[in-house]
This record gives C-alpha cells, sequence and structure tokens, in this order.
C-alpha cells in the first residue's frame, strides 16, 4: 500500500531534522537530501490529484 501524503510529509520532516545534524557527513547529507527530493515528488503528485478531483467535483455538469 502507498504511504499517504501525511506519512510522506512526516517523513520529509524527519529528513530535514537529521540534515541539520552538524556531524553528519556529506555522503549522508547527500543521500538523505535524494530521498527528500524523491518525497518531496511524490507528495507534489499526491497534491496535484487531489486538486484536480476538487476541480471535477466543482466543475458545472455537462449537459
Amino acid at each position: 500500500m502507498s504511504e499517504s501524503f501525511e506519512e510522506k510529509m512526516g517523513k520529509i520532516n524527519a529528513l530535514l531534522k537529521s540534515l541539520n545534524d552538524k556531524d553528519l557527513s556529506l555522503e549522508e547529507s547527500v543521500k538523505l537530501y535524494k530521498q527528500g527530493v524523491a518525497l518531496l515528488k511524490e507528495a507534489k503528485e499526491i497534491l496535484e490529484n487531489a486538486k484536480l478531483e476538487v476541480a471535477e467535483i466543482n466543475a458545472p455538469e455537462q449537459a
């Protein structure tokens, strides 16, 4: 089962906290950054799909 928007945002927030760790190596920072970018893309896609769904609901009926 795929993760919800809220779950993805929770993971993004956790990654941001980890990236603020001063003891994190450059290699680990880049790895976490890549994970964050991927999660953001997935979250954006979920959000865009939700916007389309709402637009369809609010669209006037085609007669």
